[in-house]
């Protein structure tokens, strides 16, 4: 058997990607975190799927179930939210694995900053205004950041930044950032991306705060910041440029 680490999409049912929906069609055993992954994707399982909701499960439970379905000869989607790649606390459930001989593979999703993206209409990187977007959160209550990964560094380089897992701390991080980046740059909120009450608040550091608040906003929901989200006076990409040469096959 295989256990396979589905990325679930950020919220819309219909944005898993095709082969993750494939993937979980031919499993007889489904690991879902229900509190963040579309319940209308459990109708692509198997009619007689074991499914078992993650959410009040620690490492070691949700481990058992993996290895049990292994002792078993059954395949597992472990569905994970947005992707895989990041955020996603697939890293210690894959070492368990390894410990345990059990082999897994990976099927990337849409992850929640591209459908945050999607949501605003912009693209995060703009030519010659910003080419480098960087994926954060900050440490609260949950696991302590790195040593030179806090906001007043990573900020100091202007990139566009993007916060998962950080809106309930909206006021701590606008003071953070407002030193490197200027209270008028701007900013922007969306919370649930691709879903039927998906909201999206656009402001600028000075404000955005208030937006969050007077939204009640206070979960779920990515934090942009950066020049690229207001760029309007750009030069055009090299990529479709007439001056580009381009060679016919």
């Amino acid at each position: 058997m295989t256990v396979y680490f589905i990325g679930a999409g950020p919220g819309a049912a219909d944005l898993i990607t095709v082969r993750g929906a494939r993937t979980l069609a031919a499993c007889q055993v489904c690991l879902y975190a229900g509190s963040l992954v579309p319940r209308e994707l459990l109708a692509e399982c198997p009619p007689e799927a074991r499914l078992v909701d993650t959410a009040q499960l620690d490492l070691d439970a949700i481990t058992e179930e993996l290895v049990r379905a292994h002792g078993e000869g059954l395949d597992v989607a472990r569905l994970h939210s947005g992707d895989p790649s990041v955020f996603s606390a697939v890293a210690e459930q894959m070492r368990r694995l390894d410990a345990a001989g059990v082999p897994y593979e990976v099927v990337p999703g849409v992850p929640a900053f591209a459908a945050a993206a999607a949501a605003l209409k912009r693209e995060l990187t703009v030519p010659t205004v910003g080419q480098t977007v960087v994926l954060t959160r900050i440490a609260r209550q949950a696991t302590p950041m790195p040593e030179g990964e806090d906001l007043a560094t990573l900020g100091r380089s202007g990139a566009l930044l993007v916060l998962h897992l950080a809106v309930r701390y909206v006021d701590e991080l606008v003071a953070e950032l407002v030193p490197s980046y200027g209270a008028d740059c701007p900013a922007a909120v969306v919370a649930f991306a691709s879903r039927p009450d998906e909201t999206v608040l656009r402001g600028t550091l000075e404000d955005i705060a208030e937006q969050v608040k007077a939204a009640g906003i206070s979960k779920t929901a990515v934090i942009l910041v950066g020049r690229t989200l207001g760029a309007s006076h750009f030069r055009d990409s090299h990529l479709y440029s007439a001056e580009r040469e381009r060679h016919v096959c």
